[in-house]
């Protein structure tokens, strides 16, 4: 399934200017937490131990694909629509675009590195891509910050609920359409990963205002179980990091 593309410029009929974009503060925090752990887990790696090398990698494919896919769905909802019905905005949009073009680059750096260490798991590489990962991290960390600080205000004034909501419903077509690429588990993790950006005293109450009765369902019967199994994967021998 292919979700129409959203149209820009003035307020489609019947719609309204006003939404809640607290949403996104859980996708940047998921997005904190992945590029904070996985240098970690990369220098992890004992040398030569490709099956771990594997699991990782698997893992690290998965964190790229979901920031290039979560930048080009902000590509295609925001920025036009902001600047078209507040050009006092096109600043704070041009840095945004910029940002996500600096982002692009380096993940066009990092990328290719992926294949060669898994392959191996040679130490100098692991550090290399360890190293570069980190680079991006610093990177993502300041441009998440502004546009939670600048972006998302503009956002909830200027665009009608459907037109936000329009992102989550592209985000999970695109899992569900590239899930041979990603894995059968792909949206079980995504679902976990939302969930364990909550914290723990509002997790239950977000459930039940977030997610419909025959998801959570769903999640506790088979979902949660295939996360459980990707975050064991991932730390076979400790905890895993809390997000928030």
């Amino acid at each position: 399934m292919v979700t129409k593309l959203p149209s820009s410029g003035a307020m489609p009929a019947g719609q309204e200017a006003g939404c809640d974009t607290s949403g996104l503060i859980l996708v940047h925090r998921i997005f904190r937490w992945l590029y904070r752990e996985l240098p970690g887990l990369i220098r992890e790696v004992e040398p030569g131990d490709t099956d771990r090398s594997a699991i990782i990698g698997r893992y690290a494919h998965l964190d790229f694909f979901a920031l290039h896919m979560h930048h080009e769905t902000e590509d295609m909802a925001l920025w036009d629509k902001l600047t078209e019905r507040d050009p006092g905005c096109a600043l704070h949009v041009d840095q945004m675009r910029a940002q996500h073009a600096e982002v692009a680059a380096q993940l066009a750096r990092i990328e290719p590195q992926l294949a060669p260490w898994v392959a191996t798991a040679d130490a100098e590489l692991g550090e290399t891509f360890a190293r570069d990962i980190e680079v991006l991290r610093d990177t993502l960390l300041k441009h998440l910050g502004q546009e939670e600080y600048e972006i998302m205000p503009l956002a909830s004034a200027l665009l009608s609920q459907q037109e936000w909501d329009w992102m989550e419903d592209h985000t999970r077509a695109t899992l569900a359409k590239n899930r041979k690429e990603l894995g059968n588990d792909i949206l079980a993790l995504q679902a976990g990963l939302l969930i364990a950006s909550v914290p723990d005293d509002e997790r239950h109450e977000w459930m039940r205002a977030n997610i419909p009765a025959p998801l959570r369902l769903l999640y506790s019967l088979l979902m949660k179980r295939k996360y459980d199994r990707a975050m064991r994967e991932l730390y076979p021998d400790r905890p895993v990091p809390s997000m928030v």
